[in-house]
């Protein structure tokens, strides 16, 4: 058992025993429940493994690779040599022709489109690279190759560095890959654990990773493509540590593809997407590098282990070309497919427009972005780090804000497409219902059961209150002041939307398109009405539990929950006259109170819900918290790690080299 997760139940302040009874209905179901799921877990012909996608990762990966073969020859042959062939002038032929005709130098062909490529350059040359030239849509073994490795040898190298790996990089006879993120670290650089030691005596650094959550985890074509990687590490010398720096670790034989000493390296078995990617794990133990493999562009150690750096001290990473643009391509299948041709229904006209205007924005953001990168790179190859710290925030703080709002915009393109039950039909349901209800309650009818509040919202005749008639006192930490918050929203909004319906209709709009053309002020009547109902249940059931310890929890619950649903909905409490703006100030101020209160049961209550292991399936929820050391076992069982060199070398990768 894992201590921190120990140490979280033993500060648990009720009985987690008694919870999950209130979350059965009662000791006897919860007596009941576990019968039958010890049965079933105990019963041979219910026994099951953990359900994966092996087989489509496998044959994924071997297609893939043996694909990024025939393209890399392909276009060799039909853009490349015929490009030189008309293209070039006589000095350039000379240098060139030869180099591509005996496969020294295999090249693409990158015509570079907004979103689809880029162009990295050094002293001494400019290449045009193309990440995904045949397949744009797909993710490829190669892709951290083309579009971390060989980059971040153009940014960081010294050109002697240049001389030694590049081009053997760029002709494929080194594999490379880009190696940051680690187990218990993904963007947090600071916190990354892999240690890179120089050792005088030898003139090698010597690299580490010391705790399991220290192992790499994540690169792409790191589990058995690559035979090189760039190791982000925590660097030491002479005792001092000085942040991290970037090492070229050969990680496989050239000739055999077999992991070197000291490498423990594979494929971290299927994902959600991505199976085409050997996205790989990396433990380092004692490996030794060359003093020549930290890449020493702007930081280097002397043979006696002195520090040096252009940067000052505790120097970062230069953000690479890929980091600064990649939010450009991320909303691409937003871009492709959010026109809404034939649909005259306002309501995906309000999902899916905002969503295009967005598009346009993060394409004109990401063109000032790319810009801006190979403006600074400029000047920092003069020596002028200035800007970086800007861009190196600017372009992190984008990638995080566009890469939210793109995921959340492709889900809901993907939701707009129906054939599922699609959540708007479903509130429009509602919101029929509720105008109905609302009209009977103003015809003099009264209501009974959950919308019997439209019966009062009538009678109080309750309007949007200007400024200065806004309440000024609502007690926040009251439930029951909250709950009549909610149903106050919830009555206005509904006769919002049932006068929106009315005034259509007066504009002799058929019933059809008055309810299309009210649909925005539906679907928002909806979601305040069900968001009443889930607060004013929740604190309802309070009262059923006598548990004093489990009551006080269960209270601090509740009130996060509505107060975190005013927070996100503001505007209609506002807008409504139901809160003023210093209450809503408040609500932040107590939310964070609330989280630091709960903290301290957030293992308990999770425990309550009594999710055996084997139904969870999965690593990162286990009970014993024991994530990283399962996770790594885990990966290891991969198929894909059955042996250490995969089939796709001996029949793609080294007929290719052998080439070259």
């Amino acid at each position: 058992m894992n201590p921190d997760i120990m140490k979280e139940r033993q500060n648990a302040t009720f009985d987690v025993e008694k919870l999950t009874h209130i979350l059965d209905g009662g000791p006897e179901k919860t007596k009941r429940r576990r019968e039958i799921e010890l049965m079933v877990l105990n019963d041979p012909d219910f026994k099951r493994r953990i359900q994966t996608s092996y087989p489509e990762e496998i044959y994924c990966y071997k297609n893939m690779v043996r694909g990024n073969v025939h393209e890399a020859m392909g276009l060799h042959f039909a853009m490349f040599l015929p490009t030189l062939y008309s293209q070039c002038d006589p000095q350039q032929s000379r240098k060139w022709l030869p180099l591509a005709e005996s496969y020294q130098a295999v090249g693409t062909y990158a015509q570079t489109e907004l979103g689809h490529g880029f162009v990295v350059s050094s002293d001494k040359m400019s290449i045009p690279i193309n990440v995904r030239f045949v397949h744009p849509d797909r993710p490829e073994p190669l892709d951290l190759h083309l579009g971390m490795f060989l980059p971040t040898l153009l940014n960081q190298a010294t050109p002697e560095q240049m001389d030694r790996f590049f081009m053997p990089a760029w002709n494929l006879e080194i594999i490379g890959t880009y190696a940051q993120t680690e187990m218990g670290h993904g963007t947090h650089l600071r916190g990354l654990e892999t240690t890179a030691t120089y050792d005088p005596a030898t003139q090698e650094f010597v690299l580490n990773s010391p705790t399991v959550s220290s192992i790499k985890w994540w690169p792409g074509g790191l589990g058995k493509t690559s035979n090189h990687a760039i190791v982000l590490a925590q660097l030491y010398t002479q005792g001092n540590c000085h942040g991290l720096h970037a090492f070229i670790v050969p990680i496989r034989d050239m000739n055999t593809h077999v992991p070197l000493p000291g490498i423990v390296v594979g494929d971290i078995g299927p994902k959600f997407g991505f199976n085409e990617v050997d996205n790989g794990f990396l433990k380092l133990e004692n490996v030794r590098i060359p003093r020549e493999n930290m890449l020493m562009k702007y930081a280097k150690v002397e043979p006696d282990g002195t520090y040096a750096s252009q940067l000052g001290p505790s120097p970062r990473p230069a953000p690479s070309p890929s980091a600064t643009v990649l939010f450009v391509t991320s909303l691409k299948s937003v871009r492709e497919s959010q026109s809404p041709k034939s649909s005259t229904i306002r309501q995906q006209q309000y999902k899916l427009i905002p969503l295009l205007a967005t598009a346009y924005a993060f394409t004109f953001v990401g063109q000032y972005m790319r810009e801006t990168y190979h403006r600074i790179s400029g000047d920092i190859n003069e020596g002028d780090f200035s800007e970086m710290p800007e861009l190196h925030a600017l372009s992190a703080g984008l990638k995080a804000f566009t890469t939210w709002t793109s995921n959340t915009g492709i889900e809901v393109c993907r939701m707009s497409c129906g054939g599922h039950g699609e959540n708007t039909v479903m509130m429009l349901q509602t919101a029929r219902y509720l105008v109905k209800s609302y009209r009977q309650a103003k015809a003099g009818q009264q209501l009974s059961g959950i919308v019997s509040y439209l019966n009062e919202a009538e009678h109080r005749r309750v309007q949007p209150q200007p400024v200065a008639a806004r309440p000024t006192v609502v007690d926040i930490n009251d439930l029951a002041s909250l709950v009549e918050v909610y149903k106050l929203r919830a009555a206005i909004l509904v006769g919002l939307a049932a006068k929106c319906i009315q005034q259509e209709l007066q504009r002799r709009k058929s019933q059809e398109d008055a309810w299309n053309n009210s649909a925005i002020d539906l679907v928002r009547a909806s979601d305040a009405h069900c968001h009443y109902v889930v607060v004013k249940l929740f604190t309802d059931k309070l009262g059923e539990i006598g548990d004093t310890a489990i009551h006080s929890v269960m209270s601090s619950l509740a009130l996060l929950y509505a107060l975190h649903g005013i927070t996100n909905n503001s505007g209609d409490f506002l807008q409504a006259g139901l809160l003023s703006v210093p209450q809503v100030l408040q609500i932040s101020i107590r939310i964070k109170e609330l989280l630091s209160q709960l903290r301290l049961n957030a293992v308990a209550l999770v425990d309550s819900f009594d999710l055996h292991d084997r139904n969870l399936n999965s690593v990162l929820g286990r009970y014993d918290g024991n994530v990283y050391e399962n996770m790594f076992e885990w990966a290891r069982r991969s198929p894909l790690n059955a042996t250490e060199v995969h089939e796709s070398y001996h029949k793609y990768l080294k007929p290719l080299r052998s080439k070259l």
